[in-house]
Parts: C-alpha cells; structure tokens; sequence
C-alpha cells in the first residue's frame, strides 16, 4: 500500500519529491522475510509512526535508512539521493561505505539505548561529530550545542558525565546530540522503552515541542500511542512485513479498518 498523495499536515508541495522512499524493499535473515516489497514514501517535514507487533519489520526499516542493515532487494533514496546503490562507471551497483557514510549525513537516529559516549562529558558528546564529521569549528559546535541542550532542558549539565545524569537526561543528550548533526530525517526508534515510567514523559515533551516547531521530517517507532497521536501526520499499521493499513492518527486510532489493527491497539493500551 503505497501511498504518493499529499497528507494532512505534512509540509509539501506537488513539485516535491519525497525526502524517503522505499520501493520494493525485502529484507531477509536467512529464510526469514521481515519485510516483503515494501513501497512507502515520507514527505519532506512529514512525521509518520510505525506501528505493529514485534516482529512486524518497523525497526528494520530505520536500521536499514541508518546502513546498519543492507537490503536483500529493492531500493531506498534519501533527499533524491539512492542509499543503496551508486553509479560505477555507468552502472548502477551496490553502495559502498563512503557512499553511505555520505547519504547517511542527512540521517539522526535516537536509538533505545542512549550510546553516549561515557568517557566524555555532556558538551563532547554533543560535538565531537559536527567538528570530525561536518567540519565545524569548536567554537560554532559548542554554540550550536548550547542551544540544543538549553532546548532539552539540560544547558546546566555541559561538564557532566553521562554516569552522572537520569537515563531521561540522557536520552534527552543523545537527541541534541542527533540534532546537532542538522539532519534532514530524525529517526526514533523507540526512544523510552528503556526508561523509568517517570522519566518518559520530560523526553516525550522535548520531542513533542521539535514536532512543533520544527519541520524536522520524523520517523517514528513507538508504543506511546498518546505522543504517535499528538505528533504524527500518518501513521502506518505494520504486520509480517506490510503495510496494513495506514491513515491520519484520526483514523487508526479512532476507527481503523483492521481487526488486526484493533487487536494491537487494545494490547498496548492495556499495557500502559
């Protein structure tokens, strides 16, 4: 189930191209198949949750834009450009790692686990990619750094060390820091699972306040089902690989079509 129209609420015009697009993509491990043929696009500044199962494929698609995954077949582009593949000598063949490493610049991902570097203090974690990988200057890292972590609420916590702040705290670092790299697609992959049931909301309203005044192009993985509602333009229904089905928050949550889709959202209501 494709989708090329325009959504409620997502920031784009006919003449743009979509800033993500899955055609055809499989994904196998071994006999396994995680994703089948999967066609989906996002719109620049579009904010679109995945939900579904475990099992369903939703994480797989962020670790395939992140190349921590290769497809098996299909094609991804990013902003225009393919990330699986390049031109060789005429040929289109599969990226190599520079290829990606470049593509993937335009990438944030904020994982489960915050990856903090625990050796070095909030700032250095926030700037040490602008300075080696965007070639930013010290000083306009530090200043760039010093907005983001004012805006997640921790400008006071610079010289700290990761052991030192809440798992909230640095799950709200690991998102200046992904900001930091200007990214042009912010991935979320289940961003609280792994904090404190009073520690999820601080991070849930950072994320909320981006959404709002941001044009940030998000895709979300989440079984927040409150923040996919508030935040989300689309939200996409996965189940064995697919698109189930797929509408504004409006729809899924309040009538979707499914009973597939019914059973789940009863289970993780239940849940929280």
């Amino acid at each position: 189930m494709a989708t090329s129209e325009p959504v409620a609420g997502a920031h784009r015009s006919n003449g743009d191209q979509p800033i993500v697009s899955f055609e055809k993509v499989v994904k196998q491990f071994g006999n396994l198949t995680v994703l089948r043929e999967l066609d989906f696009n996002v719109a620049p500044g579009e904010r679109v949750t995945l939900i579904g199962p475990s099992g369903s494929g939703k994480t797989t698609i962020l670790r395939l834009l992140m190349t921590l995954e290769k497809v098996t077949s299909g094609s991804i582009t990013v902003d225009g450009e393919s990330l699986t593949h390049m031109d060789k000598r005429g040929k289109l063949v599969p990226s190599d790692e520079q290829h990606c490493r470049e593509v993937r610049k335009k990438i944030g991902m904020v994982f489960q686990q915050f990856n903090l570097f625990p050796n070095m203090n909030v700032m250095r974690n926030v700037t040490e990619a602008p300075i080696r990988v965007l070639g930013k200057s010290r000083d306009e890292a530090e200043q760039r750094a010093k907005e983001l972590l004012d805006m997640v609420g921790l400008g006071d916590k610079t010289n700290n060390h990761p052991s030192q702040l809440s798992g909230g705290q640095q799950q709200r670092v690991a998102i200046a820091r992904a900001l930091a790299m200007e990214p042009k697609v912010m991935l979320l992959d289940e961003v609280t699972a792994a904090l404190d049931p009073e520690l999820v909301a601080d991070v849930l309203n950072v994320l909320r306040d981006i959404a709002n005044t941001t044009d940030m192009t998000m895709l979300i993985v989440t079984h927040e089902m409150g923040f996919a509602r508030d935040v989300s333009n689309r939200v996409m229904m996965f189940d064995r690989g697919q698109i189930l089905e797929e509408g504004p928050p409006s729809q899924i949550f309040g009538e979707p079509e499914h009973d597939r889709t019914r059973t789940f959202l009863k289970a993780v209501l239940e849940e929280h």
